[in-house]
């Protein structure tokens, strides 16, 4: 490799910005140009058809077939105008990415003759198999049935030369086998949850929204490199590989010059994203060499989630097109920040009232610290289902370190909201709740700051931050599904709110009046709140791991064991409650997560030995040859007085020897324990296995990182840190 991996880092440093063919027309004169949205229904579909689609999407009435015959004839009409020849049904099976399968607007009339038509029943439904995908057991091989059903309310958008129409995936038998299905389902649940307590303080709410703003980080990385690197192409990471001598230290990357090649990558993404009504607001370097951040306007739940994995295949495809391949692993680098996907969530009502956000008044900051105090209450008692929602193979790279919350869920809130729940405990009921600044003369000892965004300084160890108007659930990883850590949340927090709503309608029953009743049963949660689940110091330090066990939170790090909290029975109660999910797709889900832990340690495991033996034990041992030849050559030279000069060869030969062995030693270790692992039927007990061989790869990469630090630099066969870090 040597030379010619130079080669190639200089071409690829070299490489010329590719010019961005972008439109002339500013944004917004395209923005949305490829999504059938409201005024594309207008423009393709009568009045009659259209209010239906409407009323379908806002509403959730029925569309009959008829009116879905129209509605895909006018999605055709459209989608041929824009060069469209194929349509698929679009959606997000359990395997973190996105499934299509294309079909053409191909048919036979009745007189045999080819046609291109679209009909209601393709739009609908369509049949792919569900034995292929991740399913838990719900599917067996033979049994390969499964559908895939239109989503009204998540636009039909064309890519390339394809009409894609998102859905959802369910079984034969109708449990949910994709991302999509559960999400809605919650969001579904914590909305109606909402509602009642929304129209206690405001009768004017019809409907409440989620809403969520993903900041998605990953790195960058040169094409040739990565085809270089087998552990990377294989497993998104790298398994070997010392630090470079210059990395994030200088925090020179973080918000610096954006280069070239990345500005132009940015700005195609950009477009293509403008274009299919993604509202991208924010692109630029984050801590890590070569590591960047995206992130849009908030956008309500569903179609926020939807536009994120939208976004992460038009940067695949565009990185291909300037050169480079992106990188989503959560941990890709040792010794470096890793990439996670900030999910920022809120509830809102169709009045414009953001729940997350204090009032205008006493009536609104009640409301406000209503559903505060609520949310705190879901993430309190279902930490450990939050962890197991977020928990995999890759982000357990990322949790605990430096650049990421620890494996614990906690709730940060900031000096001024932690101040104000101290003060509600200690206030009357009956006293109302005031901005300060609003008013001439305060009414009450509980004030919230008028100038409320921003108030605090922000916690990065928390893996649950309030940050003004939002929480930020920040232990999301940067390759999942945003959808599973939100199913989660939305579900915790809708049981919440029942349960809440329920406790203040008996206080009401009592003979108190509502404010009355809502304050008092605010005070026992925010007194168990404070206790727990809210903590605004060093989540990294070990007397937390110590205090969280004390408090009774969950601080299981072994992924295996974390998942399993899908299926406590207290969990599993409240997904069913909320119609989240059932006791059988939870189980299921689980068996998918442990075979996915399984198989991503195995996939590394395998690699791992392979270029172990294969790559670096064999550069070591040439380049070992020329120190022995060269000890020879000094023997033949000088004679016995050869050993008094040959010092630094002789300990290098010695210590290379003592390396290898090592590194074979514990490839062979490692390969006898995946032997007792493999035959090994239950999945959970397979998992485990699997964690305790994850911990032998680090144990074998320590000398092979060694060995890197003394091998000629010209025989070493892999790109090293140095190049695959930084781009020009």
């Amino acid at each position: 490799m040597g030379l010619q991996r130079f080669q190639v880092v200089r071409d690829s440093f070299n490489r010329q910005a590719i010019k961005v063919e972008t439109p002339s027309e500013r944004p917004a004169a395209y923005f949305g140009s490829m999504v059938f949205d409201r005024s594309k229904m207008v423009k393709y579909l009568d009045a009659q058809t259209c209010a239906a689609l409407l009323d379908c999407m806002d509403n959730g009435a029925h569309l009959d077939r008829a009116t879905a015959d129209k509605v895909a004839e006018g999605m055709r009409v459209w989608a041929m105008e824009n060069g469209v020849t194929h349509v698929t049904h679009w959606f997000q099976p359990l395997t973190e990415g996105t499934a299509e399968k294309h079909d053409s607007f191909l048919e036979f009339d009745s007189e045999g003759k080819l046609i291109e038509q679209f009909d209601g029943k393709s739009l609908v439904q369509q049949e792919p198999d569900a034995s292929s995908f991740p399913n838990g057991g719900i599917r067996a091989t033979f049994e390969a049935r499964g559908y895939t059903a239109w989503d009204p309310t998540s636009p039909v958008f064309i890519h390339d030369d394809t009409l894609c129409i998102p859905t959802l995936f369910v079984s034969f038998t109708g449990e949910a086998l994709d991302y999509k299905t559960p999400l809605k389902r919650s969001i579904k649940a914590v909305t109606e949850a909402a509602l009642p307590i929304c129209r206690m303080f405001d009768k004017k709410v019809k409907k409440v929204y989620n809403y969520l703003g993903w900041e998605q980080e990953y790195f960058l990385v040169d094409q040739e490199l990565y085809c270089s690197r087998p552990d990377l192409m294989l497993t998104g990471r790298t398994l070997m590989g010392h630090e470079s001598s210059k990395n994030q230290q200088l925090e020179d990357h973080y918000f610096g010059a954006i280069p070239t090649r990345v500005e132009a990558f940015f700005r195609d993404v950009e477009v293509e994203s403008y274009k299919l009504g993604i509202p991208l607001k924010t692109h630029h370097n984050e801590a890590a060499p070569n590591q960047f951040e995206i992130a849009p306007i908030f956008g309500e739940t569903n179609i926020s989630n939807d536009q994120n994995q939208l976004v992460i295949n038009i940067m695949r495809s565009t990185a291909r097109k300037h050169g480079f391949v992106v990188l989503l692993h959560e941990k890709p680098y040792k010794g470096i920040n890793g990439s996670g996907k900030h999910n920022n969530w809120s509830l809102g009502t169709d009045t414009g009232t953001m729940l997350m956000a204090p009032g205008k008044d006493s009536n609104g900051n009640l409301q406000f610290i209503t559903f505060f105090v609520n949310v705190l209450a879901a993430v309190q008692k279902h930490n450990a289902v939050l962890k197991a929602a977020i928990a995999t193979a890759t982000n357990s790279h990322r949790l605990g370190g430096n650049e990421a919350p620890p494996a614990i869920v906690s709730a940060f809130l900031g000096r001024t909201m932690t101040d104000v729940l101290h003060k509600l405990l200690e206030m009357p009921s009956d006293t109302p709740i005031q901005i300060s600044g609003k008013k001439s003369k305060s009414l009450g000892l509980v004030e919230i700051p008028e100038i409320f965004v921003d108030n605090t300084d922000r916690n990065r160890t928390s893996p649950f931050a309030f940050t003004g108007n939002r929480f930020e659930f920040r232990a999301v990883g940067s390759s999942a599904n945003c959808a599973g850590a939100l199913s989660a949340l939305n579900a915790a927090v809708a049981d919440q709110l029942v349960e809440f709503r329920q406790a203040v309608e008996k206080e009401m029953q009592n003979g108190k009046s509502q404010n009355v009743a809502i304050i008092e049963t605010l005070k026992p949660i925010i007194a168990e709140v404070l206790d727990t689940v809210c903590f605004d110091g060093n989540g990294y330090t070990r007397e937390w791991q110590l205090e969280a066990a004390r408090r009774g939170l969950d601080v299981e790090t072994r992924v295996p064991y974390m998942i399993q909290a899908f299926t406590n029975p207290d969990t599993v109660e409240m997904f069913e409650r909320t119609g989240v999910y059932t006791k059988k797709e939870l189980e299921a889900r689980n068996e998918i997560k442990w075979e996915i832990y399984t198989k991503k340690v195995q996939i590394e495991a395998r690699v791992l030995g392979r270029m172990a033996v294969n790559h670096i034990i064999p550069a070591a041992l040439e380049y070992q040859t020329k120190l022995l030849n060269n000890v020879k050559l000094m023997k033949d030279s000088f004679g016995d007085n050869y050993m008094n000069m040959a010092g630094v060869q002789m300990e290098l030969i010695e210590k290379i020897s003592a390396l290898v062995n090592q590194i074979k030693t514990g490839v062979d270790e490692m390969i006898e324990a995946r032997k007792v692992a493999n035959v090994i039927d239950n999945q959970f007990e397979k998992a485990c296995e699997y964690y305790k061989i994850a911990t032998r790869l680090d144990v074998i990469r320590r000398p092979l990182d060694e060995l890197e630090e003394i091998v000629d630099d010209n025989i070493w066969p892999l790109p090293k840190y140095r190049e695959l870090l930084f781009i020009n």
